[in-house]
């Protein structure tokens, strides 16, 4: 069995992901952090050297590298299901979970946060950046096999 989180940037995915897999004695993937092992480069430094259809590519190429190990909780990027065929092949390839965390608690987690560069906004920038962000992915979290209110 694969199952894959989806959901917006720190809504969770991470910190749910390990408890799921460690309760069910599988593996923890975090996309993330195999594209930062798989490209040497952290992602700001993809997204600026490179650019965001670089860092999509590799994501996509990424994801079908996770997924095709078997007994896996894998914890993607916010962004993942919004690219490409991304998630039909979530879908397809294993059993999706939204993680869906209201917007102010994820702006509440940002502000605490120092090691999202992207999210270092005063509050009222950050709700409106982070409000957009969702109603552009919604339409693609909403696609996913089963919700988990967080």
């Amino acid at each position: 069995m694969k199952i894959s989180l989806i959901g917006m940037p720190a809504a969770g995915k991470s910190t749910i992901g390990r408890r799921m897999a460690n309760d069910l004695g599988y593996t923890f993937i975090d996309l993330d952090h195999l594209i930062v092992e798989l490209e040497g480069l952290s992602i700001p430094e993809i997204f600026s050297t490179q650019g965001e259809a670089y860092f999509r590519k590799i994501e996509k190429n990424a994801l079908k590298t996770a997924l095709e190990a078997d007994k896996i909780v894998l914890a993607t990027g916010g962004g993942t299901p919004c690219f490409f065929d991304n998630m039909e092949y979530l879908n397809t390839n294993s059993t999706s979970i939204w993680i869906n965390l209201p917007i102010h608690h994820i702006v509440s987690r940002l502000l605490k946060s120092k090691h999202r560069p992207l999210y270092q906004l005063p509050e009222e920038q950050l709700y409106q950046k982070i409000a957009e962000t969702y109603q552009k992915r919604v339409v693609f979290y909403q696609r996913a096999k089963l919700v988990l209110h967080n």
